[in-house]
Parts: C-alpha cells; structure tokens; sequence
C-alpha cells in the first residue's frame, strides 16, 4: 500500500487535530492501555474496535464493545471497508476521521510524492514521517498553494491573498512574506534537507519535489 493511511480526531473548535498513522497491519482502539490507539472515554470498551490492513485498503471492526461502533452514522455489525473520508463514532461519541493514504496531496504525475500534507488535520508527511507539532494555519496555506499546481510559480500577491486573505495586498511587507518562507522551510527541514521551496528572484516561489 506505500504511504499509510491515518485516523483523524478533530479537538474542540476544529483548528487543531490528533492523528494517527495507520503504519500496522493490525491497530486497535479503545480504553485499556494496551490499545495502539487510547481513548480516555468511559463511555468507550477497554477493546473497543480495530483497523486492520486488507488488500489494498483498511477494514474496520467492532470488538464487542458496550456502546457500538459506528460509520456515517451506521452501525459496525461485521468488517466495515473504509473510505476516505469515513466519519468513524466510537460509542456515539468520540469522532475519527479516516484519511486514505491515496486521498494525501499531491501526486506528480503518476509518482506518489515525497512530501504531502493532509488538510483536515494540518499535517505535513514527508517520505513516510510526520511533522509535530503541526505547521501554522499560515504556513499550511502557504504549503497548501504550492501543492496545488507543483512546478508553478506563485507570485507574492497569489501568497498574501492564499494566506492572508483578509488583508490588503499593501498592508502586508515583503519581510512578512520572507519570514514565512523562513520558517516553513526550516520546519521542513526537521524532517528533510531537501529544498522543497524555491525563490525565483523577481517573480516569486515555486515547490520542487526531489
């Protein structure tokens, strides 16, 4: 399968999120301590559920559990096939969200990508590690802009109104915009030395994948 897929549990105000990579053939999920996956929920079974790696996708399974284990609303009986996006609720009320590894940004062509970001929880994989603590929400834009069209050159207005959308183009400096890119690259470069962010001198930044 390459690339993991991951579970996805968003915290109160949906800016921030807890993830989990699906990197083992078999991950449970439940109370006891003993679990890949803890929930301190008392509402949730010691053994509450498992994701297990099936072909060339996950299933999930209830394990008997008290209070149900449910996707879109419906109730896990027998294997459940998931898809990207599947909103997972263990007894009613600890929400998941899965991630397919395939449903990650971007691909280049038909070659899975060396860094990829994952929306719903800002997370930022690059060749199978993740970063933490997750990236800013302007860093993550500004990331998010490059991976939409990979190769092009985005200019320093395309960037203020992708990151700072509710700015004037005037009211935000070049030295705003220069320590963004700053940053970002050095927080890339915890994971990878590769360049990823390119300045084109005169024109603006472009993404470059190794």
């Amino acid at each position: 399968m390459g690339e993991h897929a991951m579970l996805v549990m968003r915290h109160n105000g949906g800016d921030s999120a807890k993830q989990w990579l699906l990197s083992k053939t078999l991950v449970r999920i439940g109370r006891g301590g003993d679990n890949d996956i803890v929930l301190m929920d008392r509402e949730i079974s010691r053994h509450h559920a498992e994701v297990r790696a099936e072909g060339e996708g996950y299933v999930l399974a209830d394990l008997g559990s008290t209070n149900g284990t449910f996707v879109n609303d419906q109730r896990v009986m027998r294997p459940w096939r998931l898809r990207d996006g599947d909103q997972i609720s263990l007894a009613g009320r600890t929400s998941l969200v899965f991630v397919d590894s395939e449903a990650t940004s971007p691909v280049v062509g038909q070659q899975r990508s060396a860094l990829r970001v994952v929306p719903v929880s800002r997370a930022l994989i690059i060749r199978g590690r993740e970063l933490e603590p997750a990236l800013s929400p302007g860093q993550f834009a500004f990331l998010e802009l490059l991976l939409s069209q990979p190769g092009r050159v985005f200019s320093r207005q395309d960037v203020i109104e992708a990151v700072w959308p509710n700015v004037a183009v005037e009211g935000v400096t070049d030295q705003a915009i220069d320590a963004l890119v700053r940053r970002l690259r050095e927080r890339i470069e915890e994971l990878d030395s590769h360049q990823y962010i390119v300045t084109i001198r005169g024109h603006g930044f472009r993404l470059e994948q190794p």
